[in-house]
């Protein structure tokens, strides 16, 4: 159980790293990315971390 600390680690480092990136990337005023293929990879990989987050999080509350 203890080998699932580094992983979650790093997944919250990936998830406020892109996070941050695609608050840094969308326009507010036009409503629009400034690159939108690449905040949609971003995004998507932002979900699989915070989904993976939310797992773990959720087994070591039912142990």
């Amino acid at each position: 159980m203890e080998n699932n600390k580094p992983i979650t680690f790093v997944f919250w480092i990936i998830a406020i790293i892109l996070g941050v990136t695609i608050y840094k990337q969308f326009d507010f005023q036009t409503l629009k990315f400034e690159k939108p293929e690449l905040a949609i990879i971003y995004i998507v990989v932002f979900l699989f971390s915070v989904y993976y987050i939310i797992k773990n999080s959720k087994k070591k509350t039912q142990k």
